[in-house]
């Protein structure tokens, strides 16, 4: 089984929607041809509306039609293209009030998720982790004091062809309980793997030296000239530095997966956000085809792109095939987090050059992280002008909307980070960072100039050129973007007085990407504690262009849970590698936005009729810069790491005195 879409990446809605109106005129079509020849009268001029087809002053409903013979008529992909699609004016269901279904399974307990899948006779593991996420091997599994635990069976040293999982020991019980109690008396010896001793600051400093060097990385074609003779020219440049931590999905549901073999097919329980992706994979863990395996897919207890990749199905399947039994696999909290594939920690350098008078000549972008699809799908990456292949989300955004001359973005792979972990998407995936520093930026930049940052961003935001949008999902180009900046502007009451160490910080965004463009605009009022550095996000006021909004209240949702994403990662979230691990395993220590830290919100969406597009990333992504913005208005301190800290905060104030 395979998924053409997964759910992730903003994608669903805007690749859906026209196959879907498409599917929709062709059914309409369909029933009132079966209508009227059931009726016997002809087609001409017949409507099917509210499950009933009326035709030639008759009518018949929809289970009647399918009771007498049903539908018959086909379509090839050419009819299908040149069928009439129902114009705005006339929908009666898209951008209007709808109930989701799901709400009620979701709040009294019946939903059922990847955790609660079951069948009779199945096992529980829980496994024991290696030091290293690549390359470890097991030496020794000493289970003795584990053989004194009730329901315990034994311990599987996982041979994986795959390497998904090396050096992985699972502990089999009757119960899960029991596979905990187990799990903490076995006692396993490894030899670890690359990246053992790697630092947070390892990673961030081989990120640094990989940018210095210039030949390193791909160009992406941002169809504008070399920078190096603006450069050359400039009367000045402006070139600054920012980094981002790694972060932790920490997804409310745990990973796990059920797995067992049925009439010759291993079929696998679980949540999971792309099916298609891992099958290659579980096809060479269990040396069959993947016509031989079987996704079956629960409802996400959280995804936020933990789920798009699905190696923890891997070590259940191959648990199910040594054994020969269903085995459910689960892993606590801290499992979870040891094997997250979480979002690499990045460095970016922006560079800007301009002339004598006030005008922008060129600007550089180079981003270096880990990358996610080169971990997960790397056959999805494509080449930069230079020839060389890149991670799409690991550099998205970068390549903005803005009039700045020359314009280079250079995508750099953190080759040691892709060695010590596994990075993964996470929600907004690129431009979570990459906005951060580009959106950053032009507030320094607007400095810099001595302009109005508002000001700056409607100057360069021209719709010129490059940036004028092509198709129908660009229709507008950056001309929408300003748009939303200036609403989002206005909304918020730009430029009017403020109380003491209290700003508005603005950041605008086309989203994920330059072919699905979402324009966003966020405005951030802060307040900053001058006596012990906290920051206190008041009021977040989004403007939004998705295009056509489906539905209304799901896409409130979608803005809302990411814009506090966005504010969690900016003030609260963030871990470090020590030893080539994350040191944050619980929420004891690892401490994402909470309930009385969340300001009012204010979200506005632009009505349109055009193409719609993502709305689960983009307002993730303008929350820190904005607040970066705002926290330098409110005291004059610039923050260039994010999350940002009260400690941080005081040394800024303090260097500044």
């Amino acid at each position: 089984m395979s998924t053409l879409i997964p759910s992730g990446a903003c994608w669903s809605v805007w690749q859906t929607f026209p196959i879907f109106s498409q599917a929709g005129a062709a059914g309409r079509i369909a029933l009132v041809e079966a209508g009227a020849k059931l009726l016997g009268v002809s087609p001409a001029g017949g409507t099917a509306r509210g499950g009933v087809v009326h035709v030639g002053g008759r009518s018949i409903s929809y289970g009647d039609i399918v009771k007498r013979g049903g539908v018959a008529r086909q379509f090839t992909p050419d009819e299908l293209a040149k069928l009439p699609i129902k114009p705005a004016t006339e929908r009666k269901l898209i951008g209007k009030p709808g109930k989701a279904l799901d709400i009620a399974a979701k709040t009294n307990g019946t939903a059922v998720y990847g955790i609660d899948a079951k069948v009779p006779g199945m096992v529980f593991a829980r496994p024991k982790l290696p030091p290293t996420r690549h390359g470890a091997k097991v030496l020794s599994v000493d289970d003795g004091a584990a053989k004194k635990i009730k329901g315990y069976l034994r311990c599987l040293t996982i041979e994986d062809p795959s390497d998904t999982v090396p050096g992985w020991v699972l502990v089999i019980a009757e119960s899960y309980p029991a596979a905990l109690r187990a799990s903490e008396l076995v006692k396993v010896s490894w030899t670890a793997g690359p990246g053992a001793t790697v630092s947070e600051k390892d990673l961030q400093d081989h990120a640094a030296s990989l940018i210095a060097k210039p030949d390193v990385g791909a160009l992406l074609d941002t169809k504008t000239a070399d920078t190096a003779p603006a450069f050359k020219a400039a009367k000045s440049v402006l070139e600054q530095t920012y980094t981002a931590a790694t972060v932790l999905h920490f997804q409310l549901e745990p990973l796990n997966a059920l797995a067992f073999e049925r009439d010759g097919v291993m079929e696998i329980h679980t949540g999971n956000q792309w099916q298609s992706l891992i099958l290659p994979t579980l096809a060479k863990a269990l040396g069959r085809p993947e016509t031989k395996i079987v996704m079956r897919t629960y409802m996400l207890g959280g995804g936020f792109g933990r789920r798009l990749n699905g190696d923890y199905a891997v070590p259940a399947a191959l648990a199910a095939k040594a054994l020969g039994r269903p085995v459910k696999l689960v892993l606590t909290r801290e499992d979870d987090v040891r094997f997250d594939s979480v979002r690499s920690p990045s460095v970016q350098t922006v560079r800007m050059a301009f002339d004598g008078a006030g005008n922008i000549l060129a600007q550089e972008h180079h981003a270096a992280a880990g990358w996610p699809t080169l971990a997960n799908a790397p056959a999805l990456m494509p080449k930069g002008k230079n020839g060389v292949a890149y991670d799409p989300f690991a550099v998205s955004g970068a390549d903005h909307w803005y009039e700045v001359g020359a314009h280079k973005v250079r995508a750099i792979n953190n080759d040691l980070a892709n060695e010590t972990f596994r990075p993964g998407w996470l929600r907004s995936v690129g431009p979570g960072w990459t906005n951060w520093a580009g959106e950053s930026f032009i507030d320094e930049a607007a400095h810099h100039l001595k302009t109005d940052p508002v000001a700056l961003r409607l100057k360069l935001l021209t719709g010129a050129g490059a940036n004028a949008g092509g198709d129908a999902s660009t229709k507008g180009g950056a001309k929408r973007q300003a748009e939303v900046v200036r609403r989002a502007a206005e909304a918020a009451g730009w430029g009017q007085p403020l109380p003491k160490d209290t700003a508005l910080g603005l950041a605008t965004s086309f989203g994920q990407e330059r072919d699905m463009p979402t324009w966003v605009a966020c405005v951030a009022k802060v307040h900053v504690n001058r006596a012990n550095g906290v920051v206190t996000v008041q009021k977040l006021t989004l403007v939004t262009d998705a295009g056509t909004i489906v539905d209304p209240d799901g896409a409130r949702a979608q803005t809302e849970g990411a814009a506090l994403w966005g504010l969690s990662m900016a003030l609260h979230e963030g871990t470090a590698f020590v030893n080539g691990e994350v040191k944050d395993l619980n929420l004891d220590t690892y401490t994402p936005l909470r309930i009385s830290d969340t300001p009012e919100l204010d979200i506005r969406f632009v009505d349109s009729v055009e193409v719609p597009v993502g709305l689960g990333e983009p307002a993730t992504t303008v929350v820190a810069p904005a607040i970066a913005n705002a926290i330098f208005r409110a005291v004059g301190v610039r923050l260039r790491h994010i999350p940002i800290s009260s400690a941080a905060v005081m040394d800024a104030l303090s260097a500044k005195a």
